[in-house]
């Protein structure tokens, strides 16, 4: 390219930066480079506080950006947790005998939830194998009094909550069956089925680790449970 040619397109290139100075105030790597040339210009015996600064304002600006994007990202989860919950109630609500009710949470229910397993474990002092439970659903589980403490505890100290989330499932196979061996993490929602009945529970269970975790807001599975209560109590009467 001859001087001729290089200098018209010098001008042009000076002519559309001072027509728009964003061009350049914008770009990042552009200001980072003009800064370090500016300062190599000054010497070492100089300290350019105003190129301190701008790290400074810079770095800062990285981490609102970071914490930016991550609120963006847990309001999505939190709304597409919220919409997913709420078709799952409606789905859960749609069948009108109680035998559809059941297999229909094992199959659509705990697909939209996106779970491996959901079982409904209820107390009974009649618990044992039970052929006409077993061809009603295989979700219906029948445990003796005091079992759902007992499991959901699990040796600790006894708790009030609702929702207890953990990454693991015990190793038994009373609730999931030969399954429990490729489940990684449960989620147990506690069941009050009213004053004249015994306890129950309902669990869900996946094979991927960080589905359920200590930490995680139950809010929407407290909410699901609540929904679930109300619908058991009407079955049951």
């Amino acid at each position: 390219m001859s001087s001729a040619a290089l200098g018209a397109e010098l001008d042009q290139l000076r002519a559309q930066i001072l027509s728009d100075p964003a061009l350049i105030l914008d770009d990042k790597d552009v200001m980072r480079a003009l800064v370090a040339a500016s300062e190599r210009e000054m010497g070492t015996n100089i300290v350019d506080l105003r190129g301190l600064a701008m790290e400074r304002l810079e770095a800062r600006l990285d981490r609102l950006e970071e914490t930016h994007r991550a609120v963006i990202a847990a309001a999505y989860e939190n709304l597409s947790g919220t919409n997913q919950v709420h078709r799952a109630i409606l789905r859960m609500l749609d069948p009108t005998q109680f035998e559809d009710f059941l297999r229909n949470l094992g199959s659509d229910v705990a697909e939209i939830l996106r779970v491996d397993a959901i079982k409904l474990v209820l107390e009974s002092p009649e618990a044992g194998p039970d052929p006409a439970l077993e061809r009603i659903s295989d979700v219906l589980v029948v445990v003796e009094p005091g079992f759902v403490d007992d499991y959901i505890n699990l040796g600790h100290a006894p708790t009030t909550r609702q929702v207890i989330l953990r990454q693991a499932v015990p190793a038994t196979t009373r609730i999931y069956g030969q399954r429990a061996a490729d489940l990684r993490s449960e989620a147990c929602l506690r069941l009050d089925l009213g004053s004249q009945r015994m306890g129950g529970m309902l669990v869900m269970a996946s094979d991927n680790p960080h589905t359920f975790k200590p930490g995680q807001g139950t809010d929407l599975l407290s909410f699901f449970a609540g929904i679930f209560e109300r619908s058991m109590r009407r079955w049951l009467a």
